[in-house]
């Protein structure tokens, strides 16, 4: 009986508590929109991010904007680093164009190729030359994979990106 006493005597304190807890979660700031939208909207909503890292913030048909800075063509992206890339369509991806991959440590966990406006199959000796290396391989249109490389660069992840130029079909 004394332990029931005890809790009945307790609970207006605890509810007193648990009120405060709640209010004060309330002006707390709300977490980041960049997870409530979509990819697409991603690319061009995160804004804060440390000079050294790299984002993607604008593309079109003939390039990208990075961190400020416009490039035309395509682009190597390995971690933080930024390079052109000599494909200038989808045929000339090859596994000699991605052979900077044999040789860059730490090994990215994943290449995300930008395949132009549209997705295309990837052929298998690419495939196997990258599962050779140790990564794993994403290919998407160029929108998708600039978005992607920046949500997965933020998260610190090592990551690597091969894009062509959005306007490139085939």
């Amino acid at each position: 009986m004394a332990v029931r006493q005890r809790a009945v005597a307790t609970l207006p304190t605890l509810m007193r508590a648990l009120r405060k807890e709640a209010t004060s979660k309330q002006n707390q700031p709300l977490p980041s929109l960049r997870r409530a939208f979509s990819l697409y909207d991603q690319i061009n909503l995160i804004d804060n991010v440390p000079e050294d890292q790299l984002r993607f913030q604008e593309f079109d048909d003939t390039g990208f904007k990075v961190n400020g800075v416009r490039y035309e063509g395509s682009l190597l992206c390995v971690g933080n680093l930024l390079m052109s890339w000599a494909p200038k369509k989808f045929s000339e991806i090859t596994a000699e164009s991605l052979s900077i991959f044999q040789t860059v440590r730490p090994i990215p966990e994943i290449m995300i190729l930008g395949c132009g406006r549209n997705i295309q199959p990837i052929d298998p000796q690419i495939r196997s030359f990258i599962r050779s290396t140790g990564m794993k391989l994403e290919a998407v249109d160029s929108r998708n994979a600039a978005s992607t490389y920046n949500v997965l660069n933020e998260e610190g992840r090592i990551v690597a990106a091969a894009l062509l130029p959005y306007g490139v079909t085939s």
